[in-house]
C-alpha cells in the first residue's frame, strides 16, 4: 500500500469512528468563516472606495489566512486544556503506518481544511461585497483568492512541524508569536505607504490566470509543506511522546 493510500485510510477512518466530526467541522467553519467573510467583506469595501480602513483590512485579511489551513474541531479547540495533537500523534504512532504515512495524512489534513474553509470565506466575500465584484470580475477574484490561498500554505508547513514537534501550550505560544509577527509586518507595510490588499487585488485584475504573485504563492505554499514536511519526519523518529 502506498504513502498516500495509508494517510487516506486513516483520515476515512477517523469519520468513519465519528460521523458527526464532519458535520461539526462544517458548521464550525460555517459559523466561523461566515461571521469574518461579512465583517471583512464591509472593510474591503472601505478599502476600495478610499476609506481610512487599510490597516485593519490587511490585519482581517492576514489573520483569515493564518487560519484557513486549521480544521475547527474538538481536538483544535482543546490543543491546551487536553494537549490533544500530541495525543493524536502517540495514537498514530502506534499504527502499523510509517512516519511517512502520518506526515502525509497531516498534509491531507491541511489541503481539505483549505478547500472548505476558503470556498467558504472567499464565496461569502464575493457575496456579500458589491465592492470587491464591482473591482474584480469573477476570474480576477478567483486569481485573487488563490494569492491568498498560497499566502496561507506558506505558514502551513510551519504549523505541521510546530504541531507535530511541541506539547499543546507551547505550540500556542509559538502560534501567537507567528500571528504577532505576520500582523507587525502588516503594520510595517501599512507605515511605509502600502496595503497588502490593494497589492493583492491590482495584480489579480492586471494579470489574471498569468498572475506571478498567485503562481509564486501557490509555489512557495507547496515548497514550504514539503520542507517542513520534510524536517517534520527527522523530529517524529526522535520525540518522546511520554
Amino acid at each position: 500500500m502506498t504513502t498516500l493510500k495509508q494517510a487516506w485510510v486513516i483520515v476515512r477512518s477517523e469519520f468513519h469512528g465519528d460521523r458527526w466530526k464532519l458535520l461539526w467541522a462544517l458548521l464550525f467553519s460555517l459559523l466561523f468563516m461566515g461571521y469574518f467573510a461579512a465583517l471583512s467583506g464591509m472593510v474591503i469595501d472601505d478599502t476600495l472606495t478610499g476609506h481610512d480602513k487599510q490597516l485593519l483590512s490587511d490585519v482581517l485579511m492576514v489573520t483569515m489566512m493564518l487560519m484557513l489551513t486549521i480544521t475547527f474541531s474538538r481536538r483544535t479547540m482543546k490543543y491546551i486544556s487536553e494537549d490533544s495533537y500530541t495525543r493524536m500523534l502517540a495514537y498514530m504512532r502506534a499504527l502499523p503506518v510509517p512516519v511517512a504515512a502520518i506526515l502525509c495524512k497531516r498534509k491531507l489534513d491541511t489541503l481539505l481544511a483549505v478547500a472548505m474553509n476558503s470556498t467558504l470565506f472567499f464565496s461569502l466575500i464575493y457575496l456579500l461585497s458589491p465592492g470587491i465584484r464591482s473591482e474584480l470580475p469573477p476570474a480576477s477574484y478567483l486569481v485573487f483568492a488563490f494569492t491568498w490561498i498560497g499566502y496561507s500554505l506558506i505558514v502551513a508547513g510551519m504549523y505541521i512541524i510546530i504541531e507535530f514537534s511541541v506539547s499543546g501550550v507551547m505550540y500556542f505560544w509559538i502560534i501567537s508569536a507567528v500571528m504577532l509577527l505576520a500582523l507587525g509586518v502588516s503594520g510595517l507595510v501599512y507605515l511605509a505607504g502600502g496595503n497588502i490588499l490593494l497589492a493583492t487585488v491590482a495584480v489579480s485584475k492586471e494579470w489574471g490566470l498569468l498572475s506571478p504573485l498567485m503562481w509564486g504563492a501557490l509555489a512557495l505554499g507547496m515548497l514550504s509543506i514539503q520542507l517542513f514536511s520534510r524536517w517534520t519526519i527527522h523530529r517524529l523518529k526522535s520525540r518522546d511522546l511520554v
